[in-house]
């Protein structure tokens, strides 16, 4: 091993291939999007004609709906955070407490909708949707609430908040995962040295989980800000931005501007912020939250 290690050639062999990887399936697109947000080109295969910045300009200046999807896709981030996050903190700290064969069965109940098909999971929140038949509104007429009866995906009032709880919904499994697992290598004897000192209920949890759940609590923000920025399926499905523009999300955006209204150079421009908000969101986030390794 050691001779393989000090030849050059056999190195070179070895990390080229994931070097070029690398280049083709990420650096080049990059690149590529990055030429083509210069020009006004209507697609692949086009003419092409150079307008500098121009792309940059409008989305600064001009497209009230580019910072709509910004800040629809902002409000998702911190709705998972504020909320779908410490849910999940908490049932994973029950599913902990609770052991045996119960917590088997309620830890694969919770993640079945991450298994579930997004165009399932779109359809079935549509139905429960629906301003006619929808679940939402036959609960509302039984229990005597009729008069709060509405079009919840069609209204521009109730539409961004009916989608955020779908994709909050929606990503519950994956969140409570990550936490149950780092709830898992805690320790037991912490929490028993801890119960020796009178510690117990909501302060137990909070002096011991929540600070040793930390590194986890960090990936999972700077997941969540991601996630938020390139949602795409869930929403196209389900509202495709509307009502108007409440529920226009970067992705969706960009869609449409590149396939649907085929303005290929200003959705490459849109691309390049896509990718700047997505790098600053991880910077920031990460700064927020210090992610150094809890020991003990």
């Amino acid at each position: 091993m050691q001779k393989v290690l000090s030849n050059k050639l056999a190195i070179f062999l070895f990390v080229f291939p994931g070097i070029l990887l690398f280049i083709l399936t990420f650096l080049a697109p990059i690149i590529l999007s990055g030429f083509y947000s210069l020009t006004d080109t209507l697609g692949p295969g086009t003419e092409i004609n150079m307008v500098g910045l121009q792309n940059f300009k409008e989305l600064f200046f001009d497209d009230s709906r580019f910072w709509k999807s910004l800040l629809n896709a902002l409000l998702l981030g911190l709705g998972c955070i504020l909320l779908q996050h410490p849910i999940s903190i908490f049932f994973a700290i029950m599913l902990d407490r609770i052991g045996g064969k119960a917590e088997k069965v309620f830890r694969t109940i919770f993640f079945i909708p991450c298994v579930i098909s997004v165009v399932v999971i779109s359809r079935m929140w549509l139905t429960i949707f629906d301003p006619e038949f929808g679940m939402v509104n036959k609960i509302l007429d039984m229990t005597g609430l009729g008069f709060l009866k509405h079009a919840w995906l069609g209204d521009t009032e109730t539409a961004l908040g009916s989608l955020l709880f779908i994709l909050i919904w929606s990503g519950f499994g994956w969140a409570l995962l990550f936490y149950y697992a780092g709830i898992k290598g805690i320790p037991e004897e912490l929490y028993e040295a801890a119960h020796l000192d009178g510690a117990s209920g909501i302060k137990l949890h909070w002096k011991i989980t929540v600070p040793l759940l930390s590194p986890v609590i960090a990936v999972q923000i700077t997941l969540a800000m991601i996630t938020a920025l390139k949602q795409m399926e869930t929403v196209f499905l389900t509202t495709n931005g509307g009502p108007g523009d409440s529920t226009q999300f970067l992705a969706v955006y960009l869609y449409n501007k590149a396939f649907s209204a085929s303005e290929y150079g200003y959705a490459n421009a849109i691309s390049i912020l896509f990718i700047l908000v997505c790098l600053i969101a991880t910077y920031v986030s990460n700064k927020l939250i210090r992610s150094d390794v809890a020991e003990y």
